[in-house]
């Protein structure tokens, strides 16, 4: 089962076949472009969930694209871009950009990125037809600033992603389980996701089994 539909944009075609593969091999359905004006093509045509598209190309950039998406397609984007000038930041918070990560990276610490990007779209649908969601629920979904790492993401979306990878399950079934955890637990949705964050972190240090 697929875990969404994203759209990857990159103009050196080594690192877009390595970023498709490892998305691919994620579970992701990967719709690739090497240009602006093949991306734009293709999101119309396949309306992806996600895109994730490097800055500077030739002809449309990566912004152009964005816009784009943004003002016609509502697709949310994430950049991969080796520029980290104030200039190409403030664009980026500009345009509204889910997340923002610095090159070089490999793909294992993206995956977890793309994931969490989605489970924060997930999010978003899951809370914003309620006209009065539960407080824990609104508290859940805060928009930060992008940065270089997928710290941009807000804790629950983290926590959803953390759950798609390390059970293999879809958004919509990660965002599920997370919230029957929160409950059975008694704790609210972004303690839960805390927990569930901090664990890992305590996982992943040194000497730690």
């Amino acid at each position: 089962m697929s875990k969404g539909k994203i759209l990857v944009v990159d103009d050196d075609r080594l690192v877009l076949a390595t970023l498709s593969y490892g998305l691919t091999q994620a579970g992701f359905e990967v719709i690739d472009a090497d240009n602006g004006d093949d991306a734009i093509l293709l999101a119309r045509e396949h309306r992806p969930e996600l895109a994730l598209l490097d800055i500077r190309m030739e002809g449309l950039t990566g912004f152009d694209v964005a816009a784009y998406l943004r003002e016609y397609l509502q697709t949310p984007f994430m950049f991969l871009s080796a520029f980290a000038d104030e200039a190409t930041v403030a664009k980026v918070k500009e345009l509204g950009a889910v997340a923002y990560l610095v090159k070089p990276l490999d793909i294992s610490q993206i995956v977890p990125a793309v994931e969490a990007a989605f489970a924060r779209s997930t999010i978003t649908s899951a809370i914003a037809p309620a006209p009065a969601a539960p407080a824990a629920m609104s508290e859940a979904f805060e928009t930060a600033a992008p940065s270089e790492m997928p710290n941009s993401l807000d804790i629950t979306a983290l926590a959803v992603g953390v759950l798609m990878h390390r059970y293999s399950l879809p958004r919509d079934e990660a965002l599920a389980r997370l919230m029957s955890l929160a409950s059975a637990d008694d704790h609210s949705l972004p303690e839960q996701a805390r927990r569930i964050v901090d664990a890992l972190e305590l996982l992943a240090r040194p000497g730690q089994k």
